[in-house]
């Protein structure tokens, strides 16, 4: 089912957008963790669950596009002084690797920063996209000034981060995660992507890079949709040929991992259209302590000293084995809250006065909290 129409207030510095109604970035911050490949089979699944879908490689430096789809027909034309997208199976995709050379284009751009944020602007916002109700921006990987750009440029709806299982990898998931939270756009789930392999011989699971994070992800930032995606040849095999497993082997155990991506957005998306039903509002309340006011009008009290040791962060917990580094005892019982700010789509973040920045809490385990424990 399309997600609801969001307004779009930069219509008129956008034209080619204005009949596209959901904007879902699928991001990395670092390079070589398949983002491209997760972006490709989740734009062609949400296709065949009928949805109108779009597909937009922002990578200009290194297009990943042109190799792992493939149109029948990559000529380039304009209507009404905006270009007209490719069609691939249906879906309207665009990319600088599909730029004529004698434009700048075909393989990998050289050139500046503010070339590459000009060229990404004129491909995205100077396409006529049409009626879309989901058009997925495959972003270049990193944390930088095209990522920031795109996000101030166009009013993305949500985003989707792709990772590897390696602790290297889970520093780049939060930098990812507290960059969208800064520019005001939700993660609604994070996928681990090469978590596993499988052989044939046997049914257990080889975790080649460790463990992945995706529990940390949960106890820290509350995210309840991560995924994992094994290490699968046919992905490999399917993306060198330039088609998407979703779209040639549709009962691929893979395929239906990405129909649980695809409906978890779907629901997700739909969530924050109504208002992300589900999350309180927090306050201090001087002799009262921390209030939650939740959606259906409940009010919860907090203590906000149990909160603080509760707090999860690299300085209070070991992120390697979870050992309590927080003595308890440490936080004073007339600790108080001087910030509190939504962190996403499903937690908190809160400064104290005992000068402990940015304590994250999930939402879930605000809600299990009792204000006299």
């Amino acid at each position: 089912m399309p997600a609801k129409q969001r307004q779009n207030p930069l219509t008129q510095k956008a034209p080619g957008l204005d009949k596209v109604s959901t904007l879902l970035a699928v991001s990395s911050c670092k390079g070589g963790v398949g983002k491209s490949t997760v972006a490709v089979n989740l734009a062609a699944t949400l296709m065949r669950t009928g949805a109108k879908v779009g597909l937009f490689d922002a990578d200009v430096y290194g297009p990943s596009l042109p190799t792992i789809v493939r149109p029948a027909n990559t000529d380039l034309f304009s209507r009404n002084e905006l270009i007209l997208p490719l069609d691939y199976e249906g879906m309207k995709v665009m990319s600088f690797g599909y730029v004529p050379a004698a434009a700048g284009g075909s393989g990998a751009a050289i050139m500046r920063g503010p070339m590459v944020t000009q060229v990404i602007n004129q491909l995205l916002t100077g396409t006529e996209w049409g009626e879309l109700d989901y058009l997925i921006i495959d972003m270049p990987p990193g944390t930088g000034d095209v990522q920031l750009t795109l996000t101030q440029i166009i009013p993305i709806t949500a985003a989707i981060i792709v990772t590897t299982p390696q602790e290297l990898s889970f520093v780049d998931v939060v930098k990812g995660i507290q960059m969208f939270d800064k520019l005001k756009v939700p993660t609604v789930s994070v996928i681990e992507n090469m978590a596993y392999f499988q052989c044939d011989a046997c049914d257990k699971k080889h975790y080649l890079f460790g463990p992945g994070v995706r529990q940390r992800l949960v106890d820290q930032f509350g995210i309840k949709n991560s995924f994992e995606i094994p290490l699968v040849p046919d992905i490999s095999r399917l993306s060198d040929a330039g088609t998407p497993l979703a779209l040639e082997e549709p009962d691929h155990p893979v395929a239906a991992l990405f129909r649980d991506i695809a409906e978890s957005t779907i629901t997700e998306i739909r969530r924050l259209s109504e208002g992300g039903a589900g999350a309180p509002q927090m306050r201090f309340v001087i002799g009262r302590g921390l209030v939650a006011t939740w959606p259906d009008g409940r009010e919860q009290d907090i203590a906000p000293a149990d909160l603080r040791r509760r707090c999860r962060c690299a300085h209070c917990v070991e992120e390697m084995t979870g050992k309590q580094l927080l003595d308890p005892a440490s936080v004073p019982d007339d600790i108080y809250p001087t910030e509190i700010h939504p962190m996403g789509n499903y937690a908190v973040a809160i400064n104290w006065s005992d000068g402990h920045n940015s304590s994250i809490y999930p939402y879930d385990l605000i809600a299990s909290l009792d204000a006299n424990a």
